[in-house]
């Protein structure tokens, strides 16, 4: 089992900006690729942004691209999300995801593990 605890949440105005963090335990951290998404009221939990085992590899959903990096410390077990130039469209749950493969998911259904979840608010 993994467990995954995020933290990194808040209230922001829009323009501001954020860093997430996903600490996980349970597993050798290494070998689990990871993920962000995230779920606002009334819809989908989506992909925001992936990666691979080794940090090497990254994937970025289009509503976020350019302006977030997702990143990973495989000495501290731990995964980030920096996103920058936050709108009130980024409001949502953010949840930290893992998955039992070195390569990086895109599905939901990917992904073993999950978070909690952390609020991020956008005013406007």
């Amino acid at each position: 089992q993994v467990q995954l605890v995020e933290s990194g949440g808040g209230l922001v105005q829009a323009g501001g900006s954020l860093r997430l963090s996903c600490a996980a335990s349970g597993r050798t951290f290494r070998y689990l690729a990871m993920g962000w998404f995230r779920q606002a009221p009334g819809k989908e939990r989506d992909l925001v942004a992936a990666v691979n085992w080794s940090g090497g590899n990254t994937y970025y959903a289009d509503s976020v691209k350019g302006r977030s990096t997702i990143s990973r410390d495989n000495a501290k077990n731990t995964m980030y999300l920096q996103m920058n130039t936050l709108n009130p469209e980024d409001t949502a749950v953010y949840y930290c995801a893992a998955r039992d493969e070195f390569v990086l998911g895109l599905a939901k259904a990917d992904y073993n593990y999950w978070g909690q979840g952390t609020q991020v608010t956008v005013s406007s």
